[in-house]
């Protein structure tokens, strides 16, 4: 498969001068380094959002039917909000 891609001129230089020194080609230094870093590359498991609930009957009596903007008010009574 064919692509384009943009190296730096110093990258592109060294890796020429390296593939000419090991006998390669440019595209051999290309994969290999490309297959160095993904084997390296630690692979993560799926993100999993751990369980931040707390125990509880849920709202205090006073606020089972209080708008968000009520409890709000009462959040702050008191600090000036």
């Amino acid at each position: 498969m064919k692509t384009t891609i943009e190296l730096s001129p110093a990258l592109l230089q060294h890796a020429r001068r390296y593939a000419r020194e090991q006998g390669i080609t440019f595209k051999a230094v290309l994969e290999l380094g490309l297959r160095k870093v993904l084997d390296e590359k630690p692979r993560r498991g799926k993100f999993k959002l751990r369980d931040g609930s707390v125990g509880g009957e849920g709202l205090q009596p006073e606020f089972q039917n209080a708008t968000w903007e009520q409890i709000r008010a009462a959040i702050y009574e008191g600090h000036g909000g």
